[in-house]
């Protein structure tokens, strides 16, 4: 199935066909990083590459497409031409999704021709961003759940219908048991869950026959909502009572409560459960949850269960965007080889670090992550770190703050060749492998970068050589 290259920023091709016209398609070297870490969190989730692989080997005009931008008159018809064969014949270089991230590191390396560079630069930013970012909300908040049981209940009020089935496989990756979105459950293999609506309770008489009616249709998955009327008066009664049918035919239950202040009545409802024998019925919460909420009811000791968590999962709450960018590093000079290239600023974090680069991951002893370093990748003279080498690391903004390290653990390269020529290599992994490879990561981050408050910062630096050619270039630019 095609994706439309239309799905790009209308810039992107404007400058793709001046880079026609003016035969400057040659080969270059495009980066994808971002510059801050969400939430105010000390780690983020890479995710979206699976779906960022499917996009470009299937990235394509078709002939609608290609009238279309005729229709606009600003496209010269043997550009159309050029677009009608058009297809991403690059390489790309990316960590495994799943992998644990931070600022200014390399999350992408594309190589092809600069035209088709370019075109894939939107595609490529709108898939990352909002995946690593709705998986890293889904990461924090099953931290703060006690690495516990999350549901997904976003769909309704997720960012359109693509939108919705992006953020259940982002949620997924970053830790939900599951999602209440039938049709990711269809095409990816989710597990769906659910419980009831109040209008299943309004439909009825009264709450009994309602819960009667739900537990004989569906006595192995039975939640009640028992805040319709009133949780501690009528709700919970109700819920006992047809409960107790279902433990004596050797079943289970449980009961949800979403509205009202969830400790006290999570705390209630539990004593009520408790005293009728049913300690084994379960507690499930939701209601505009988020981490911050989720962390004070696990660290007040809440007896809750499952957490539904819709809005701000989806959305990324009141931090709506990942800060993705995606930045050329090097281009072909008339001698047919690399060079390196460097965005400069007035402002220091938006200077961009040159070159083709590695990114490798130091750990200690025991496996704990220690530092992120930025090498340059050359064939000839390559920028190696090695297990018992001391070195110096520099702060990715070229000035004088460095430390000093003797690598005692593995030392892991994380950029690999996931497309060659526009083909992929190799099957990808599986959601379930790349979730696995997710909580792996925060097993190996020290506490200190998941605490909600004030997370220690996470060392990414760049290695002298890789420093050196910095400044080199930052000095050949103010000569001129």
């Amino acid at each position: 199935m095609k994706s439309s290259a239309l799905f790009t920023d209308f810039y992107c091709l404007t400058m793709a066909q001046a880079y026609w016209k003016n035969n400057m398609d040659r080969r270059s070297i495009f980066e994808m990083f971002f510059r801050r870490q969400p939430f105010g969190g000390g780690f983020s989730i890479f995710a979206g590459l699976g779906t960022l692989l499917e996009r470009l080997t299937n990235f394509a005009f078709s002939g609608e497409d290609l009238d279309y931008l005729r229709s606009l008159g600003l496209f010269e018809e043997a550009f159309l031409v050029f677009l009608k064969d058009f297809r991403f014949t690059g390489s790309l270089w990316a960590m495994n999704e799943g992998t644990i991230i931070f600022p200014d590191e390399p999350l992408i390396r594309i190589e092809g021709k600069l035209l088709e560079c370019q075109i894939i630069e939107s595609m490529l930013l709108n898939i990352i961003n909002f995946q690593s970012l709705v998986a890293t909300k889904t990461a924090r908040v099953w931290l703060a759940s006690g690495k516990g049981s999350v549901m997904e209940f976003g769909l309704r009020r997720a960012q359109g219908p693509d939108g919705a089935m992006s953020a259940s496989r982002a949620a997924y990756i970053g830790g939900a048991a599951g999602t209440s979105n039938v049709l990711a459950g269809k095409e990816m293999g989710i597990p769906v869950l659910g419980t009831m609506s109040h209008a299943w309770i309004m439909a009825f008489p009264g709450e009994e026959e309602a819960f009667q009616a739900y537990a004989d249709l569906y006595p192995d998955k039975t939640i009640f909502l028992i805040d319709t009327y009133n949780t501690l008066k009528s709700g919970i009664y109700n819920a006992v009572k047809v409960g107790k049918k279902l433990v004596e035919k050797g079943k289970n239950f449980g009961v949800r409560l979403d509205s009202g202040d969830m400790h006290y009545l999570s705390v209630e409802v539990r004593k009520i459960l408790d005293d009728h024998g049913l300690t084994k019925a379960t507690i499930s919460v939701s209601n505009e949850l988020n981490e911050f909420i989720i962390h004070t009811l696990t660290n007040a000791g809440a007896p809750i269960n499952h957490w539904g968590v819709g809005t701000e999962m989806v959305t990324g709450g009141n931090f709506s965007a990942f800060t993705g960018v995606y930045k050329m590093a090097a281009r072909d000079n008339e001698k047919g080889c690399f060079e390196a290239v460097m965005k400069l600023s007035d402002n220091p974090e938006k200077t961009t670090n040159p070159g083709v680069k590695q990114v490798w991951r130091i750990k200690d002893n025991q496996g704990l992550y220690v530092a992120d370093i930025l090498t340059l990748e050359d064939d000839q003279n390559p920028d190696l770190i090695e297990k018992g080498q001391t070195y110096i690391f520099w702060h990715p903004s070229a000035d004088y703050r460095h430390f000093s390290h003797t690598v005692m653990g593995d030392a892991e390269p994380l950029l690999s060749k996931k497309l060659e020529r526009g083909i992929p290599i190799g099957k990808g992994p599986s959601l379930e492998e790349i979730r696995e490879l997710v909580r792996q990561g925060l097993e190996s981050l020290d506490n200190s970068y998941k605490r909600f408050l004030n997370p220690h910062i996470y060392k990414v630096s760049i290695s002298e050589a890789l420093r050196t050619l910095k400044l080199n270039l930052i000095n050949s630019h103010l000569r001129r």
